[in-house]
């Protein structure tokens, strides 16, 4: 895909300039006695670290009309050494998908500064990954979501579609599960090719009918607040509100509140 017109001198500045602060030896490049006439990687370095011809990528630098691959932006981002929203930036100004995106809500670890996040609050709170798979409750939030949390399956759309008692605990199940599924379709239409995400979906479409049904519906909604309804099998029937934010720096996790609503 051609880069945008309007873009292709803001790309080509934005790797001027991260080509200009990384210092050779960070790559590997040594310096040598001579001096340098750049106070970072030459150009022809940085075509070398990405197997592209050094006039290829001074014609990126200088905003011509060009192509570049998926594949040759994530060589660029991999040799400029950037950070995760900098290869975001990257692909973006670019209009590529990135083949290899960072995870920063995969399986790994939770940064610390969102694993407290729920603990902060004093209604029930829950952290979502990428997935919708909960990383970090509190304890109004286990005490709410007793069946769900208190259990072995982390993902909100198992929970819904395979334990039986997410029926009962759910008001109007079937419109709730069918809003759940088309905001996780919304939610996660950026991940297609996502190897996990394909196993989630591939096993939920093999074990529950209901899913089946409705994922064929390609019903697509953002997610939304607002009431939402509980038979608790403790506290008997429950209304909440939901509020749903996304932690600055980490827009591939939610937090999910849940006030009680008032009266």
């Amino acid at each position: 895909m051609p880069i945008p017109p309007d873009q292709r001198p803001v790309l080509g500045a934005f790797l001027r300039a991260r080509r200009e602060a990384l210092p050779p030896e960070r790559v590997g490049v040594t310096r040598i006695a001579t001096r340098r006439r750049t106070p970072g990687l030459r150009r022809e370095e940085v075509a070398q670290l990405c197997g592209i011809s050094t006039t290829w990528y001074t014609w990126a630098e200088q905003g011509r009309d060009i192509t570049l691959s998926a594949p040759t932006l994530g060589r660029l981002a991999n040799a400029l050494r950037l950070s995760p929203a900098e290869r975001a930036y990257l692909f973006e100004l670019a209009r590529q998908k990135d083949p290899h995106p960072p995870d920063p809500a995969g399986a790994g670890s939770l940064p610390p500064d969102l694993a407290r996040l729920p603990d902060l609050m004093d209604a029930p709170a829950y952290l979502l990954d990428r997935l919708w798979c909960v990383r970090a409750a509190n304890a109004p939030a286990r005490h709410l979501f007793t069946g769900w949390l208190s259990g072995p399956e982390p993902n909100l759309l198992r929970y819904v579609f395979l334990d039986p008692a997410a029926r009962t605990f759910l008001e109007d199940w079937d419109d709730r599960a069918r809003r759940i599924l088309a905001e996780f379709r919304a939610d996660t239409a950026r991940l297609a090719d996502d190897p996990a995400l394909e196993r989630i979906i591939a096993a939920l479409l093999r074990d529950s009918p209901d899913f089946a049904r409705f994922w064929t519906g390609h019903a697509v909604l953002s997610r939304t607040g607002g009431p939402r309804r509980f038979l608790h099998p403790q506290d008997g029937p429950l209304v909440h509100d939901q509020i749903t934010l996304i932690p600055a720096g980490h827009p591939d996790y939610k937090l999910v509140m849940l006030p009680p609503c008032d009266g």
